[in-house]
């Protein structure tokens, strides 16, 4: 198999936990693959009308997109059951997933409108960013006690990869502050060797 992989892309990174929590690193081939918004990848395009990490291309050649379709499909080959098969926890694991993943997208758009000269921003836009941000976590803190006693699955790798994303694009914002069981929960998710050896990289080429 061959995935479309950025070392910097918190939807990529789901992926290659999923991967190293099933040991299929021997499996999967690593292409760096960049994108971007202003300057479209055509040799992704081929694989993906969207142009959008991750992909994954399969050995007939199916391709296979978003992060969630991906994740699923290898834990599938893998078996490592992080899509719960009882349906009370496979639901709730891909309601924690969408959460996670959601929680992403307004973090993407949310960088995006911040990165914009200050002339050029949009108050109303980041004002409703940061609103969403701040709700999403709030549930989350209440609810990190649940996270904290469910098995490691595809809703919490979402959630903690969302997590860790503020801390790598969002420095500034002081998202553990009045949230000390959502940052405990996180802590202890970034010490999961799979998440550990997952981290983005800057450094890379």
């Amino acid at each position: 198999m061959k995935l479309h992989w950025s070392p910097r892309s918190p939807f990529v990174r789901k992926v290659m936990i999923v991967i190293h929590e099933g040991g299929l690193e021997d499996r999967v081939t690593l292409v760096r693959t960049p994108v971007a918004m202003d300057k479209p990848n055509l040799d992704l395009v081929r694989d993906n009308p969207l142009i959008k990490l991750p992909t994954l291309v399969l050995d007939d050649g199916t391709a296979l997109y978003d992060s969630r379709v991906i994740c699923a499909y290898l834990d599938a080959q893998a078996g490592t059951g992080l899509l719960p098969a009882e349906p009370r926890a496979h639901w709730l694991a891909q309601r924690r997933e969408a959460l996670g993943d959601g929680l992403l997208d307004v973090l993407l758009l949310y960088r995006q409108e911040r990165n914009k000269p200050a002339e050029r921003q949009t108050p109303a836009w980041l004002a409703a960013f940061a609103l969403k941000v701040e709700a999403a976590l709030d549930v989350l803190d209440r609810e990190a006690g649940a996270l904290a006693d469910t098995p490691f699955d595809l809703g919490l790798i979402a959630i903690g990869c969302a997590l860790s994303y503020l801390d790598y694009r969002f420095a500034d914002l002081p998202w553990r502050e009045g949230r000390p069981a959502l940052a405990a929960w996180h802590a202890a998710f970034g010490t999961r060797p799979s998440v550990a050896r997952s981290l983005p990289d800057d450094a890379a080429a």
